[in-house]
């Protein structure tokens, strides 16, 4: 189990600490949602948690079998809806893999990112779209 502290700040900002490092980061409100958009919105972190979470499952897969995954990437793009309620309606992410060119080890690496808790996690009104560049960094 780990847990979370998240403080309101004020100015629609909030603080969070993770509590086993005390690692510490402030999101913010979107310009489009009253906020100034200086730091990550709540939403954002879901999209990084999203692209980490792939990385970081394709990259324990990639040591076991010792394949390279050095300067691998994802770009997440998220896509906002506002009806019925305002939510993530889109998440596109591109990864890209620039050392891993054999299929088999390729496959194995699509098989462990969709696998992901972060991705197993999102709601399946949330379209995942998941597009792979091997030989190429995203």
């Amino acid at each position: 189990m780990v847990e979370i502290r998240v403080r309101y700040a004020g100015g629609l900002r909030c603080e969070a600490v993770h509590g086993p490092s005390g690692a510490q980061l402030t999101t913010d409100a979107p310009v489009d949602n009253h906020g100034r958009g200086e730091s990550f919105s709540p939403t954002d972190l879901v999209a990084t948690a999203l692209g980490a979470c792939m990385l970081t499952i394709m990259g324990i897969v990639a040591e076991r079998h010792g394949w390279d995954m050095a300067g691998a990437s994802a770009r997440v793009r998220k896509e906002m809806v506002a009806s019925p309620v305002r939510r993530i309606g889109r998440l596109v992410v591109v990864i890209g893999v620039p050392r891993v060119t054999d299929p088999d080890a390729q496959q194995a690496l699509r098989r462990a990112a969709l696998s992901c808790p972060v991705h197993q996690s999102l709601r399946a009104e949330i379209e995942l779209p998941v597009e792979f560049e091997f030989g190429a960094s995203a």
